[in-house]
C-alpha cells in the first residue's frame, strides 16, 4: 500500500511540475495554455503530492529531496502567480471616497450560456442589482428576445444575436453617445464598442468576448491573443480616454496574455487584493476560475465588487460599480509596459495573421 502511495504522489506531482513548466512557454496550442487556467488547483494537488510523499517516504534519499524541491518549486510559482488576486495582497484599485452617486456607473456582465433557457432569472438578477449597463454576451435570437422588456428601463441598446456561442446584446440607461460592433479579428466574433455618457463626460465601453482554446476542434489561442492586443494597443491610443473594458475573455487574470493586455492598455483590474471572483465553472466548485473580466482605466474607483448568483448558466454574473473620479490617477499608477511588451504583442499579431492566411480558424463553443 505505502508502494502504491509513493509512486501514485510522484505521478501527481511530476505532472503538476509538468503542466508549470508548460504554463511557462508561450506556445498557443490548446493542452499548454489550458495550464494557464487551473492555478489554485493545481498548487493545491502539488502540495498533496509532496505531503503524501513526505509521509510514505523518510528516507531523506538524494532523489526524495530533488522530488520535493520541484514540487515545492511548483507550489511557490503557482502561489505567487495567484497571490496578488488574494485579500493579503495590496488594493490596487482604491474604494471610493465620494459618498455622492452621481458619477457611478454600475455594470452587470454575464455570459448567459446560449442554451441556457431560464431567461427570468436573469431578468430577476436585473431588477434586483439595478445595473446602468448590462452586458451580456452568447445571446441569440431568443436570448435577445427574451431579454427585449428591459428596454423600458434600458433604451439604449446594441444588439448582436448569434448562433454560434459568440452573440452579444448590451442594455443601458445612461445615453450612448456612439455604438457600433466591430469585428476585429474573425468574422464570426463580434465585439462592441460604446461610448457612454455619465454626468456630462464621455466613457468608452468595450464589451469583448473572444474565442478560447479548447481541444474539440484544435482551436488554439492565437485569436485571442490577438484580440486583446489589438484592444490593448488601441486603448493606448486615446490619450487617457475613460474606458472600461468587459466581458467574458475566456482567460483567467494571470495569464501571460491578460496581464500583457493591461501593461499594453494601462488599465486596472479591481479584483486585485480583493479576491479571485471565479465565475467558470459555476456548476463545478472543484474545477473553477475568473473568465469573466471588467478592467478599467485609473480615472475611477471601487464602490462596489461582487459575483452574483447562478442565473443557470454556467458562467456566474459579475456586478461593478465605479466611481469617475479625475483625481483618482494621481493615486492609482496605470498598468506600465515592460521590456520586450512591444516585440511580443508584435508576434500575437503576426501569428493570427498567419493563421487567417492559412486559413485555420475553426469555430467552436466556448
Amino acid at each position: 500500500m505505502q508502494t502504491l502511495l509513493r509512486w501514485t504522489s510522484i505521478v501527481v506531482g511530476l505532472s503538476m511540475v509538468a503542466g508549470t513548466l508548460l504554463s511557462l512557454s508561450r506556445n498557443p496550442h490548446w493542452f499548454v495554455r489550458g495550464w494557464d487556467f487551473p492555478r489554485v488547483q493545481i498548487a493545491i494537488i502539488a502540495s498533496g503530492a509532496g505531503a503524501l510523499y513526505s509521509w510514505c517516504c523518510s528516507e531523506g534519499a538524494l532523489h526524495d529531496k530533488l522530488f520535493l524541491a520541484a514540487v515545492l518549486a511548483c507550489v511557490a510559482w503557482q502561489v505567487a502567480r495567484i497571490f496578488p488576486y488574494t485579500p493579503i495582497a495590496p488594493v490596487r484599485v482604491q474604494p471610493s471616497r465620494r459618498t455622492s452617486s452621481e458619477n457611478r456607473v454600475r455594470l452587470l456582465i454575464s455570459n448567459v450560456q446560449m442554451e441556457n433557457t431560464a431567461h427570468e432569472r436573469l431578468l430577476r438578477l436585473v431588477r434586483d442589482t439595478d445595473p446602468d449597463v448590462l452586458l451580456a454576451v452568447e445571446t441569440n435570437e431568443r436570448w435577445v428576445q427574451a431579454l427585449e422588456v428591459l428596454t423600458a428601463d434600458y433604451p439604449y441598446v446594441v444588439r448582436r444575436p448569434q448562433d454560434n456561442w459568440f452573440g452579444m446584446v448590451v442594455f443601458s440607461r445612461l445615453p450612448l453617445l456612439e455604438s457600433k460592433v466591430e469585428f476585429l479579428v474573425q468574422d464570426d466574433i463580434p465585439s462592441v464598442f460604446a461610448v457612454l455618457e455619465l454626468a456630462g463626460d464621455r466613457i468608452v465601453l468595450r464589451g469583448l468576448h473572444p474565442r478560447p482554446p479548447e481541444p474539440l476542434r484544435d482551436q488554439d489561442s492565437t485569436p485571442r491573443d490577438a484580440e486583446l492586443v489589438l484592444v490593448g494597443r488601441w486603448i493606448a491610443k486615446q490619450n487617457g480616454a475613460p474606458t472600461i473594458v468587459a466581458g467574458d475573455l475566456n482567460d483567467v487574470a494571470w495569464s501571460a496574455t491578460t496581464q500583457l493586455f493591461l501593461r499594453l492598455s494601462g488599465l486596472l483590474d479591481p479584483r486585485m487584493g480583493r479576491g479571485l471572483y471565479s465565475t467558470y465553472n459555476a456548476r463545478n466548485p472543484l474545477v473553477r476560475w475568473p473568465l469573466d473580466h471588467l478592467f478599467h482605466s485609473n480615472h475611477f474607483r471601487l464602490v462596489e465588487l461582487r459575483r452574483c448568483d447562478d442565473i443557470g448558466s454556467d458562467h456566474f454574473p459579475v456586478l461593478v460599480e465605479l466611481s469617475y473620479e479625475p483625481e483618482a490617477p494621481a493615486e492609482q499608477q496605470e498598468s506600465k509596459t515592460e521590456s520586450g511588451d512591444q516585440k511580443e504583442a508584435d508576434e500575437r499579431l503576426e501569428a493570427q495573421a498567419d493563421a487567417a492566411q492559412t486559413g485555420d480558424d475553426r469555430p467552436s463553443k466556448p
